[in-house]
């Protein structure tokens, strides 16, 4: 029995598909669309998989705040209908969610855990909650967080933050990078390792995966510049002097104790270790 993998385009899908080789199938638009309940219910029960993995959503943050009925039919409705025919199906189905979920405590210094309270900011964090509900009335449901993913880039995928930098430096203005930020970016090869580790257990509930440590976007990109050898002007901003239209999170660290306590799991190295793999990988 296979494994299906929707949104097997975007940089995650399409680096679960890599590394599970032929027992996925991937999914994506057009041909799958999860606004599309008739199509979901006929594509996966003519597939019968063991589980669905849902790396599929909308992404747009900002967007979400111009568009919040699309944001939701992907990111709220797409998952129920992924939950129903999952429960018909009698399979397990792994919903990828965020560390938006947090973030409206400001002062919080802790990393979460996945007992805390979330606090979403924006239609984006609050439709991925949502999502996260809508996942956990199927019994048989994983909910992965994880945060600031990277990874080698995919068809349907604009870019990462790391290959935004590095477009960015060799274009030679100076740059300016939010701050007071504070999350944990995460390297997909090994988010896509855990995950699948976590599948295979038939884990339950939720779990936390990112790469250990954190930083705030000025330092995520000082130190993409500092192993590239590259020497860039970047100033610090506040989010406020950045004026995005989707609040994100001040603080949105996440604890992978829940995680790194379970037997013969993948490491889930820290963020700087993680960076130089991947740049020694992008060449």
């Amino acid at each position: 029995m296979s494994i299906v993998v929707t949104g097997c385009r975007g940089q995650l899908g399409a680096a679960l598909c890599r590394l599970w080789g032929q027992e996925t199938v991937g999914l994506d638009l057009p041909d799958f669309d999860l606004t599309d309940r008739p199509r979901v219910r006929e594509v996966l029960t003519a597939i019968r998989p063991r589980a669905v993995v849902n790396a599929a959503a909308y992404t747009l943050v900002d967007r979400a705040e111009r568009e919040p009925e699309r944001c939701r039919a992907v990111n709220v409705d797409g998952v129920a209908c992924l939950a129903e025919v999952c429960r018909r199906l009698d399979c397990a189905l792994v919903q990828i969610s965020t560390d938006y979920v947090f973030g409206n405590d400001r002062g919080r210094t802790t990393p979460y855990r996945e007992t805390d309270v979330p606090g979403p900011l924006g239609v984006y964090a609050r439709s991925k909650l949502d999502g996260e509900i809508a996942a956990s009335r199927w019994a048989k449901h994983l909910i992965v967080r994880t945060c600031g993913l990277y990874g080698r880039l995919a068809e349907r995928s604009a870019g990462n933050f790391v290959e935004t930098m590095l477009r960015l430096a060799a274009a030679g203005k100076p740059l300016r990078v939010v701050d007071d930020q504070r999350c944990s970016p995460s390297y997909i090869p090994h988010v896509a390792r855990a995950l699948r580790f976590l599948l295979d257990i038939d884990a339950r509930g939720i779990y936390h995966v990112v790469n250990s440590g954190d930083a705030t976007w000025y330092e995520f990109a000082c130190e993409i510049f500092r192993q590239a050898g590259l020497k860039v002007a970047i100033a610090p901003i506040t989010s406020a002097e950045w004026n995005a239209p989707c609040p994100r999170p001040f603080y949105s660290v996440l604890d992978t104790s829940k995680y790194l306590a379970l037997p013969n799991r993948p490491d889930l190295p820290p963020w700087q270790t993680a960076l130089a793999e991947y740049l020694r990988e992008r060449g």
